[in-house]
């Protein structure tokens, strides 16, 4: 993810910030996806799946409209 982000962010001439906005719910969803293989409790994965949404909620109403 952190290639990806310089890729974006060198590459695609995008902000440091409006790029980690768009990587962050898949960020926390990888992290859940971590806990439930690791064997985590069952609230650590809801809580980084329950983060994501919102997340990804800010970066939807953060994107330039068309």
């Amino acid at each position: 993810m952190a290639l990806e982000w310089l890729v974006l962010t060198r590459g695609r001439g995008w902000r440091g910030g409006d790029a980690a906005l768009r990587l962050l719910p898949g960020a926390l969803m990888l992290l859940a996806l971590r806990a439930a293989l690791t064997g985590g409790g069952w609230p650590w994965i809801a809580l980084a799946l329950a983060a994501s949404f919102p997340a990804h909620l800010a970066d939807i109403a953060r994107r330039p409209r068309r």
